[in-house]
């Protein structure tokens, strides 16, 4: 959530930043600081009121003590004819903000400098571009047929079970995909992260301090009984476990890591863009976070590319990095670098990651705060990014490594999955 003291600071950069990320609503930087004016004289009358009273009452007993009863009388009345207006002043600055934070929560972060303006997808930018974009030389087939004929998932006893978009894996493929997750995790506790196991339902203050509501309401399963959510991922509930806490600045930066199920209502249609596992509403992912000082978060936010492009060269994989548009950006996000890899069956790329810096964003909803040097408290910067996204990374390597005689493992997987293939 922006904060109104940046949007005071210069209104008129706050729209041309709010424009690069399409968002049309622009007048409601006004009616923010309009009323975050009559918010502030509002207490100023109230002050101004408490503060006659207060007096009042002060000198009431100085003038009893001097035998001056009537004077003492006349300011008894004055408080009494002023105390009832107090309430409705209160009442109106209570209402004034909670209209306030209701007008807040609608605007999406400001993008940083560097995200060029763009209307879609279509206008982001590549940053770099590593390995070579080829048919896979052991034959061409997509991922879902590769999973029927090698028996990796099943789709339709997911839908039996459950519904379309809940595969279940089995074999091999169940093997596979516990081979990466820990292979992942291993990676990320390698670097410095340490290891959560997070609950994968959240409440609804949960939701809304890092983002996903109101924004994301329509995407996420509610258990509506409880009011609590199904996590779309593991940045939810691990970035919660720092909500309303006051940090050191010497505990600076936290780095953290989770594996979870993630769930997400995402609407597919029907394509080779959303078949086998390229969209699914049940998937594996894994998670890594930083919590830093504001002036260390884009250091911090290159060393997490760094980190997930290294993650993919272990896996022998073609991948490109782009720079996202504004347009195409997420709501909290300040900046974000989406990682892509080649699926050379399919002939397109499919993105496995997305690091992003949200700056303040979540901190002020979070109210998650570090004491500085001075001991004074300040909003820290929290960053997040995919470590990685399991089921299209399962496409690409399943596609990218078959061979005549079976699917090949990467040599980094081969000590998690045990054997050098995946064979029929």
């Amino acid at each position: 959530m922006l904060q109104v003291a940046l949007l005071r600071q210069d209104p008129e950069a706050v729209k041309r930043k709010l424009s690069i990320k399409n968002f049309q609503e622009i007048s409601l930087v006004d009616e923010i600081i309009q009323l975050d004016d009559e918010r502030k004289s509002t207490q100023a009358r109230f002050d101004e009121v408490q503060s006659k009273i207060n007096a009042a009452s002060k000198n009431i007993g100085a003038l009893m003590a001097q035998g001056k009863k009537q004077e003492a009388d006349t300011l008894k009345a004055e408080i009494t004819a002023l105390k009832p207006t107090l309430e409705p002043i209160k009442a109106r600055y209570t209402e004034i903000e909670d209209t306030l934070f209701n007008k807040l929560v609608l605007l999406p972060n400001l993008p940083q400098d560097e995200v060029p303006a763009g209307k879609s997808a279509d206008d982001n930018e590549i940053v770099r571009q590593n390995g070579e974009t080829l048919l896979p030389a052991g034959g061409n087939q997509p991922h879902w047929d590769l999973i029927q004929s090698y028996e990796l998932v099943d789709f339709e006893t997911g839908a039996k079970i459950t519904g379309r978009g809940f595969p279940v894996y089995t074999g091999q493929g169940a093997k596979f995909q516990r081979a990466l997750i820990q292979y992942f995790l291993d990676f990320n506790t390698e670097a410095g992260y340490r290891e959560f196991i997070p609950p994968f339902m959240v409440n609804e203050a949960s939701a809304f301090a890092t983002g996903q509501l109101p924004d994301k309401e329509g995407q996420m399963y509610h258990v509506t009984e409880d009011n609590f959510y199904l996590i779309p991922t593991a940045e939810v509930p691990v970035t919660n476990i720092y909500r309303d806490v006051i940090l050191q600045q010497e505990e600076l930066p936290l780095k953290l890591t989770a594996y979870s199920p993630c769930f997400r209502r995402e609407a597919g249609s029907f394509g080779k863009d959303v078949r086998g596992l390229n969209r699914v509403h049940q998937f594996e992912k894994v998670e890594i976070i930083q919590i830093t000082h504001p002036d260390k978060s884009n250091e911090a936010f290159q060393q997490m590319v760094t980190h997930v492009e290294k993650l993919l060269q272990s896996l022998e994989l073609p991948y490109r990095i782009l720079r996202l548009c504004g347009a195409d950006m997420s709501f909290t996000s300040a900046v974000t670098y989406d990682f892509e890899v080649f699926s050379g069956a399919q002939e397109r790329w499919l993105e496995v990651s997305s690091v992003s810096n949200f700056e303040t964003y979540q901190a002020n909803r979070l109210k998650c705060r570090f004491k500085n040097e001075a001991g004074k408290t300040q909003l820290v910067h929290t960053l997040n990014g995919s470590s990685l996204a399991l089921p299209r990374i399962v496409a690409a390597l399943l596609e990218n490594n078959q061979t005549p005689v079976g699917i090949r493992i990467p040599q980094v997987l081969r000590p998690y999955f045990g054997k050098e293939l995946i064979t029929k």
